[in-house]
């Protein structure tokens, strides 16, 4: 049995992470909130993970949820957050 559906990494080029991550930070307040290797966020049923290559201007973001419906819906919305604030 499946316990929870993950996106696989997916990369954006970018030159300004750092205002990314702060943008990302600032949007998913209300979720728990991680620093640890770039920025993670856990809500109850789904969560979220982007964080910088240390080799390549790449930003790398995962998302996980217990239901795939959830995780397809997340997704689509950080991606397209993020292709709305990259440079």
């Amino acid at each position: 049995m499946r316990i929870s559906y993950e996106s696989g990494e997916v990369n954006f080029k970018v030159s300004n992470a750092p205002e990314i991550m702060q943008t990302l930070k600032v949007k998913y307040k209300d979720g728990e909130l991680s620093e640890l290797d770039g920025v993670a966020v856990t809500y109850p049923d789904w969560r979220f993970s982007v964080r910088t290559s240390n080799t390549e201007p790449l930003m790398r973001l995962n998302v996980e949820a217990y239901k795939k419906e959830v995780m397809e819906e997340k997704s689509d919305d950080l991606i397209k957050l993020i292709e709305s604030l990259k440079k």
